[in-house]
């Protein structure tokens, strides 16, 4: 592969994400020759070790993630070869001095902040006084950008005196995935599937992203964030936003960001008036996964608020006032400590006016759209039973697209894979622009004024659960039922 050369500075490399996902995804990459060949990757952190050391500390975790069939000593020594290790403390300055001597003027320095936000401020600002950074030095953001509407603005405000938009990819990761990649191509590039995206056809969308994690040993973060502001504000607005966008005129990033932006701004606010109607939360108390007793929210080791209200869940009904969604209802829902890991964008459309072959048959078709586990589409539909034995009667049946088996591959790749490739290639696509990100907070920061003006109550659900039985109620008043 060519290219102008290409240094990726890592900041918090000695962190659980670049353990459990960033190393991971750049060896995978280095396995099938997709990183240019003199890409550097400079690991800094604030422990004192030897570069050595460091790849001695993440070799088990790496050499497990590539599996038996892709690890070998050759691909190992390769990669260990792209990296260095170097030691800073990231508040000060004189510290990156040896980080402004390994860049050299004509490489392209991505610098990769896998730290909390509170540090992005403080990292530029040092970056700029040591002059490591260039007309084209890009940087990439993790989640969460900000805590709030105010906050988060602050965070692009300041990032953006030291970079350009152009050279700014925040992260979203589950833009990576396969799936959410091939919702794109679903809806734009088939005409029957397109022909049909609006409340003509469909009757609800459901959104659910269930973890069967829960928060242990992150209770003093968590409980100031709660499960909106972790995982809703960011990844289900996300899968939302590419429900429901108008197609884009192009696949450019600026065309479908402008897209996606509409979406949020056209999402009806939920106030005081209806947060009671349309929001439950919950928290996980005590209880078993399979043959496992899993402990209460509350009773976790590090829980040091006793009268916590954080919420580990929370399900909502949400509208898009539009044309293409007026009067479709999106329900989302979204808790740690559930009884399955699940990931799924879920269509149902409208059942026919007259149905011919008897009421008990009018069963409405879905598209389910799997993120995990087991990435894939598919179609429930209505067909005759096989067999003359029962007239025409009808059964449901799937049409089951597995992107793993229809691939012929071995594996799908992490979604952090594509991510780095594209930063990489400086394409922006699949990466979250500033107006979407700060647009998505102000809605939420609505939602969170009005519950706690209203004062929503939290509650509890057992841990390996579905969710607490409010989030049953809240679809079941409308006549549905959540999809199992």
């Amino acid at each position: 592969m060519q290219s102008d050369g290409i240094d990726l500075i890592l900041f918090g490399a000695a962190g659980d994400l670049s353990r459990r996902k960033l190393l991971p995804a750049l060896m995978h990459l280095d396995n099938n020759g997709l990183l240019p060949d003199d890409l550097r990757i400079l690991a800094l952190s604030r422990e004192h070790m030897t570069t050595e050391q460091f790849m001695a500390g993440q070799q088990h975790t790496l050499q497990t993630y590539m599996g038996e069939q892709r690890w070998s000593q050759a691909l190992w020594e390769r990669f260990c070869q792209r990296v260095r290790y170097v030691a800073v403390q990231f508040t000060q300055v004189s510290q990156y001095a040896y980080l402004k001597s390994e860049l050299q003027a004509q490489r392209v320095a991505v610098f990769y902040f896998a730290t909390p936000p509170s540090l992005f401020q403080t990292i530029c600002e040092n970056l700029s006084a040591a002059q490591c950074l260039s007309k084209t030095s890009r940087v990439v953001l993790e989640k969460p950008i900000g805590r709030d509407f105010a906050n988060c603005k602050e965070v692009n405000e300041t990032v953006g005196l030291f970079f350009d938009e152009q050279r700014i990819y925040r992260i979203d990761h589950y833009l990576g995935k396969e799936t959410v990649q091939n919702l794109l191509a679903l809806r734009f590039a088939n005409r029957f599937i397109n022909a049909q995206w609006d409340n003509t056809c469909i009757d609800h969308v459901q959104i659910t992203v269930a973890e069967t994690v829960g928060v242990d040993g992150r209770f003093a973060y968590y409980d100031h964030v709660g499960q909106l502001r972790d995982m809703l504000q960011n990844h289900l607005m996300q899968l939302l936003c590419l429900v429901a966008m108008e197609p884009p005129n192009t696949m450019t990033a600026h065309d479908i960001r402008d897209e996606k932006v509409k979406v949020v701004r056209a999402l009806r606010v939920i106030d005081e008036d209806s947060v009671t109607e349309h929001v439950v939360r919950g928290q996980y108390v005590q209880g078993w996964y399979r043959t496992e007793e899993l402990t209460g929210y509350l009773q976790l080791e590090d829980a040091d608020n006793p009268d916590s209200d954080t919420e580990t869940f929370v399900a909502l009904k949400a509208f898009i006032d539009n044309w293409r969604w007026a009067g479709v209802p999106f329900y989302l829902r979204t808790g740690k400590r559930m009884g399955e890991k699940v990931t799924e964008i879920v269509i149902t459309y409208k059942t026919l006016a007259h149905n011919i072959f008897g009421a008990h048959e009018n069963s409405p078709n879905r598209l389910v759209i799997r993120l995990q586990p087991n990435e894939g589409i598919e179609m429930q539909m209505l067909s005759k039973q096989q067999g003359i034995e029962g007239g025409m009667a009808l059964e449901r049946q799937n049409l089951d697209l597995n992107f793993l088996h229809a691939s012929g591959s071995e594996r799908i790749p992490d979604a952090y894979e594509r991510l780095f490739l594209d930063v990489i290639r400086a394409d922006q696509s699949l990466f979250v622009g500033r107006e979407e990100v700060e647009e998505s907070w102000l809605w939420c920061d609505q939602l969170i004024s009005a519950w706690q003006s209203c004062r929503l109550k939290v509650h509890p659900y057992p841990a390996g659960s579905k969710g607490p039985a409010q989030a049953e109620l809240l679809i079941g008043r409308d006549g549905r039922s959540w999809h199992e």
